[in-house]
């Protein structure tokens, strides 16, 4: 924290914050003159309750009549102060007056207790405590500038000068008496600057977070126009390069042709899962809303499964194995299928062409248990941690060259938790490896 001590603030924040400390010290000001109020009325009525042991106390009259002023002026504070508030909530803006406003309060509130500890003793120095609470109140409270801290200074003092005259002390009691003010007044100095140092640097602080913000939502925003840009553009082609391929693939063909336009196929599919990772990772970065239903997993797995089945031209590598009936969980049929089919898809990737995968259905408890089970390479065990960590470096290449983008399985991670459950892993290297996806059930 920079501290301004005796420095202004730096000018690349002292006009807003200057606005901001305004608005604080002027609800500053209504709250403080209603407690004030409402404790001079208190005393007010505590004389008419206990008459007899208040108003034979030491120096009553003079208590009386201040306390009758404090009930007279005090309202006129706690209006303007309420008024100006409403007005700076329209404008947002500090004016002059607004600043006096807050500086004549603050040296009524300081005389107040000043006045206070000269009539309740013959000798200041023995009964400053009232005065000594009023600095204290008002350097916590406000927020003066350099310049204005000097001024309430010299005001208090000479107001704390008159008063000796007044109470017509000996010389030796007027310097003891000025030493001590002195010493307080010092106090209230460094408080008052301190506070003023700790309040700008949290104002500096804060508008450094809210331009920050600004910044990253427009990156944000930037990043997924550049996303739909790629989707729109890169989609198209895509689709023509594959459409085309499986055009040729129609006619009579040699082994070697077949293996180009399979690659070709192959190829456009990876690049459409790339697309498709990329804008998921956006989605689910920006969307708040999340529809689901109940949904019988039974037949929702069974339909991913047998998807995948024709796309493997029949093949039965991949199968579902329930040890349920029927059982309902409340699933967003948009993305969670997106979740099994990553899955098996990195199963795939990482198994031989023999091996199952396997999709495992039960329940334990009120919980819905589904299990990717794979026979393939395994996960080396350094790599589980940071495995459903975005862009974390835990890809790897297929065992047919497939490549990784990084952000499946973090996708995948931020589905199931949307949908109120965890994943989990385990894996043993050159034996395969088991996704635990732990759903509620639905009611």
């Amino acid at each position: 924290m920079e501290t301004h001590f005796f420095t202004k603030l730096s000018p690349k924040y002292s006009a807003a914050y200057r606005n901001y400390y305004t608005y604080q010290n002027l609800q500053s000001v209504r709250t403080a003159s209603f407690i004030f109020l409402t404790l001079s009325i208190v005393i007010r009525i505590l004389y008419h309750v206990f008459p007899e042991s208040l108003t034979k106390a030491q120096n009553f009259p003079e208590f009386n009549f201040v306390n009758w002023i404090f009930i007279v002026v005090t309202p006129f504070f706690y209006i303007g102060s309420h008024l100006l508030v409403l007005r700076m909530r329209k404008t947002k803006r500090a004016t002059a007056e607004m600043a006096l406003f807050v500086f004549i309060f603050a040296l009524y509130i300081i005389s107040c207790g000043m006045y206070s500890s000269f009539i309740s003793t013959s000798d200041p120095s023995n009964a400053l405590t009232l005065y000594l609470i009023a600095l204290s109140i008002v350097s916590v409270l406000f927020v003066f500038e350099y310049y204005e801290t000097i001024v309430l200074l010299i005001g208090i003092e000479l107001l704390f000068t008159m008063m000796l005259f007044h109470a017509q002390v000996g010389p030796t009691e007027m310097t003891h008496n000025q030493m001590i003010s002195a010493i307080l007044l010092a106090g209230f100095y460094l408080t008052s600057r301190y506070f003023f140092s700790y309040k700008a640097s949290y104002y500096g602080q804060i508008v450094e977070i809210r331009q920050k913000n600004d910044e990253i939502e427009k990156a944000n925003t930037f990043k997924n126009q550049v996303l739909g840009t790629v989707a729109h553009d890169l989609r198209n082609p895509i689709a023509a390069v594959e459409s085309l391929a499986m055009m040729m693939e129609l006619e009579d063909i040699d082994e070697d042709t077949q293996e180009s336009l399979t690659m070709m196929r192959e190829s456009c599919v990876k690049a459409r899962t790339i697309i498709d990772d990329l804008l998921d990772a956006a989605r689910n970065e920006n969307t708040n809303s999340f529809d689901t239903r109940k949904t019988e997993l039974n037949e929702m797995l069974r339909g991913i499964v047998n998807t995948w089945k024709i796309q493997q031209g029949g093949n039965g590598n991949v199968v579902l194995i329930s040890d349920v009936k029927t059982v309902y969980a409340q699933i967003n049929h948009d993305k969670f299928p997106r979740v099994i089919d990553n899955l098996i898809s990195n199963a795939l990737k990482f198994s031989k062409e023999s091996d199952n995968v396997e999709v495992h259905l039960n329940t334990d408890k009120n919980n819905i248990l589904i299990k990717v089970k794979d026979h393939g390479l395994g996960i080396p065990k350094a790599m589980i941690p940071k495995l459903f960590e975005r862009f974390s470096g835990a890809g790897r290449t297929g065992l047919r060259g497939e490549q990784s983008t990084g952000i499946g399985l973090s996708i995948v991670k931020d589905i199931v938790e949307s949908h109120h459950g965890k994943i989990t892993v385990e894996s043993v290297e050159g034996e395969g490896s088991t996704f635990v996806i732990v759903l509620p059930v639905a009611a």
